[in-house]
């Protein structure tokens, strides 16, 4: 571990360095980055509300650019002495990367104010999926769109073999696709292979609420648990839901692994101890998420605003974590170095 901070150091300092010495460079090998800043900038301007963690009522968003973007900008750094940029002249090609870098915006034009969103939409109706998660179907697209559109602008600009350089910026967009296409046609935990964890996780609410004093009931009613809790000590404060798949901590979980596997890939860590960090980080963020679950029901059973909780500071549980565990991770084999080597001293 600490070799790889030495490493990640040692990138930082040639970074800053060429910051110092010459924009250019650094223009170029943030170009993939600002290509994408027009586009969302423009999304911003017509639909704000999605850039928020919750918005009329769905949890789909567009948080997850802001994302894409940092984690594009760490990797961009950590690969820095990696990535080769030759100077552009005038060429077909660079005609080509320039075509490419505009296609982001391209796309969203075309998409809302060419007609491409309708006719999104209006296939999902005709593929029987529910009308107000067709109108969801083009956020989805977006997501994947873009995914391919970065590799696209990727492998033009470095080769086909700089993708591994990307590859969990690149594999965000398309798994926050995907599981967006999965939720708009199979909303209501319709979708059995993610809604397998759900019913553990109302199960252990369910536990942890019985512990704390409440009354609950728990059933299932296709593959969708539903959660009762009442306070025996006034009867009419009570609070029941459904908990479909997108509450198991499916998303948090996204953004759980791909930050720690940018994390522990340039690591010196063995991979028995890198899969050790995965596994025990995972379970957290997990059980993080049950913890946020128990919270929402208490705060409803006494008549709190339970709903801007579960929108936007529910979200932070695993924020915070996702966020420190690095931190710990570092920390503890600090520690742990610094023990093995007082105990070597004293043998």
């Amino acid at each position: 571990m600490v070799t790889f901070l030495q490493n990640i150091k040692q990138r930082f300092i040639v970074f800053c360095q060429q910051i110092r010495g010459n924009a250019v460079p650094l223009a170029l090998r943030f170009s993939p980055f600002f290509s994408f800043i027009i586009p969302l900038y423009i999304l911003y301007l017509l639909y704000p509300n999605t850039f928020e963690p919750v918005w009329t009522g769905t949890w789909e968003n567009r948080v997850g650019y802001i994302l894409f973007l940092w984690l594009f900008s760490l990797e961009t750094i950590m690969a820095w002495e990696e990535l080769q940029t030759k100077e552009h002249k005038l060429s077909i090609k660079t005609i080509i990367m320039i075509v490419a870098l505009s296609l982001p915006t391209v796309y969203v034009v075309v998409a809302n104010y060419l007609g491409l969103n309708q006719a999104i939409v209006d296939l999902a109706l005709k593929h029987n999926i529910k009308r107000d998660w067709a109108a969801l179907m083009p956020l989805s697209t977006e997501y994947i769109v873009f995914a391919c559109l970065f590799t696209v602008i990727v492998v033009l600009k470095y080769g086909g073999k700089a993708l591994r350089f990307y590859a969990v910026s690149t594999s965000f967009l398309i798994t926050v696709g995907a599981v967006y296409t999965i939720n708009n046609m199979y909303p209501f935990g319709e979708f059995t292979p993610f809604q397998v964890m759900v019913t553990p996780t109302a199960v252990i609410a369910e536990k942890i609420l019985i512990l704390m004093g409440y009354k609950t009931t728990l059933f299932i009613n296709n593959n969708v648990p539903y959660l009762f809790a009442v306070n025996p000590e006034n009867p009419r404060e009570r609070f029941a839901a459904g908990i479909d798949w997108p509450c198991a901590g499916v998303e948090s979980l996204v953004i759980y692994t791909v930050t720690i596997l940018l994390f522990l890939k340039k690591s010196s860590l063995s991979l028995k101890l890198k899969a050790f960090y995965f596994s025990i980080g995972a379970l957290v963020t997990y059980f993080i998420n049950i913890s946020r679950i128990v919270t929402i029901y208490v705060i409803a059973i006494h008549g709190g605003a339970w709903g801007t909780f579960h929108d936007y500071f529910g979200p932070l549980f695993s924020i915070t974590w996702i966020v420190s565990y690095p931190l710990i991770i570092i920390k503890s084999r600090d520690l742990w170095v610094k023990l093995r080597k007082r105990k070597e001293g004293k043998t």
